[in-house]
């Protein structure tokens, strides 16, 4: 009965995930949205490290090849909450927004091998803002919305298996989809019409992920783990439609549409590069783990209307550096619930490959970088196996230089993983004595 409860939750949840708005960011206007990188909450505790290490109890988005030491049926999904205050040269605004991040089971297969799949977001366009211009008198002489909503999401499905006595493979397939809208809405004073440009495409695409991790046993019971993965290159479509229509607005900002100036199809590509990943880590299982992760990727090329042919913006090269770990006091203690809670901590800097030119006429590209700093804590369950983890991330992303934004925002981020230890095997035959 618990399974079919769970994967009745899994389809709602998915369905709701797809539809609702997931993002606040100005940024989210360029390409296919501001992307997210494939973490767990206790990832992302840790600066998003999670590429060498792996944990029987825990689900690894990072690495496929972590899955060949899952030790038990998992289900796992987590929540976001983001609080953004954006500013430039002239004032700021604030923003929350609340989702579900991701939704993945997994289990193993045999002693050595194990399977996950589930859902995720992969971006997500999410924008709203105004630009006015004044005339002589200081009165709005014009007035333009920028608006955006959608996003592209992926379902997976990976494999890890244990190939070598310290030596694990693992394969990750996905199949992304959604869809994006992007307006502009102008009105000019004394002009009793105003005009509407939008764009709304569908988003679909595969991709695959290679992965490898070593780990070997050293002096004083240390273990050190190395770990690696490449997500080879692939390319997302997006076919929709581009429309410019004029129209009329009433006081309470109803939208009447009147006569359509054009309508094309609008037909673009988002193709990413091949991205490498690294990561080396040392700990006590159990006890501590200590991590350092590097992540490169070259620059993303887009095509069709998805191309800056305004020359407002481009994708460069793009890199991230983590550092985190966790600490456990004493995992088994009887007498104190504290000691058993697992303390996580990290810091990531990043840049993000999208360059964005804020001043017109010119070429005077600016990089967008993300830096973060987080902590979490991993509170064990009735049974000690089932954890609630809680994550939180203070960052700053982009700069008010170049006429650009500058964005801070603090996440505060929530899981449930839940184990099942006495079902090694979902499939497995049940014998009646």
């Amino acid at each position: 009965m618990i399974k079919k409860i769970l994967f009745i939750f899994l389809i709602f949840s998915t369905i709701k995930m797809a539809a609702q708005r997931t993002n606040s960011s100005p940024y989210s206007f360029f390409g296919i949205g501001e992307q997210y990188s494939s973490q767990t909450v206790e990832q992302a505790s840790m600066g998003g490290i999670g590429v060498a290490y792996s944990n029987r109890f825990y689900l690894n988005f990072r690495n496929p090849a972590a899955n060949a030491d899952m030790g038990t049926a998992i289900y796992s999904f987590g929540l976001l909450n983001n609080d953004l205050t954006i500013k430039d040269n002239t004032g700021s605004q604030s923003s929350t927004s609340s989702n579900l991040r991701y939704i993945s089971l997994g289990f193993p297969i045999g002693k050595h091998a194990g399977f996950s799949f589930g859902f995720q977001p992969v971006s997500a366009v999410g924008y709203s803002l105004t630009n006015q211009l004044l005339d002589a008198s200081g009165d709005i002489s014009e007035l333009t919305l920028f608006s955006g909503s959608g996003g592209v999401n992926r379902l997976y499905g990976a494999v890890g298996v244990q190939v070598l006595e310290n030596l694990s493979v693992g394969l990750e397939a996905s199949y992304s989809f959604g869809k994006t809208e992007n307006n502009i809405l102008n009105q000019r004073a004394n002009v009793q019409l105003g005009t509407k440009h939008s764009q709304n495409s569908i988003i679909r695409g595969n991709s695959f992920k290679l992965g490898t991790q070593y780990k070997k046993t050293l002096k004083n019971n240390l273990r050190l783990d190395l770990g690696a993965t490449v997500n080879f290159a692939n390319s997302l479509s997006a076919e929709g439609e581009e429309t410019l229509y004029s129209l009329s607005v009433g006081s309470t900002g109803t939208e009447i549409p009147r006569d359509v100036i054009y309508s094309q199809s609008a037909i673009g590509s988002f193709d990413s590069p091949v991205i490498t990943n690294m990561g080396a880590g040392v700990g006590k299982t159990d006890k501590w783990y200590a991590g350092a992760e590097y992540e490169f990727r070259g620059a993303v090329e887009t095509n069709g209307y998805l191309e800056g042919s305004d020359e407002s913006f481009a994708f460069g090269s793009a890199n991230r550096f983590s550092l985190g770990g966790f600490y456990i006091p004493k995992i088994n203690s009887i007498s104190s619930y504290f000691e058993r809670i697992t303390y996580r901590a990290g810091v990531r800097f990043e840049n993000t490959g999208l360059l964005v030119n804020g001043t017109p006429n010119s070429s005077n590209f600016t990089k967008v970088n993300d830096f973060g700093i987080s902590f979490g804590l991993g509170l064990p369950l009735g049974n000690r196996i089932s954890n609630l983890n809680l994550g939180f991330e203070y960052g700053k992303k982009g700069t008010t230089n170049n006429n650009l934004i500058e964005e801070n925002y603090f996440n505060i981020r929530a899981s449930l993983s839940l184990n099942a230890i006495g079902n090694l095997a979902w499939f497995q035959k049940r014998k009646i004595d």
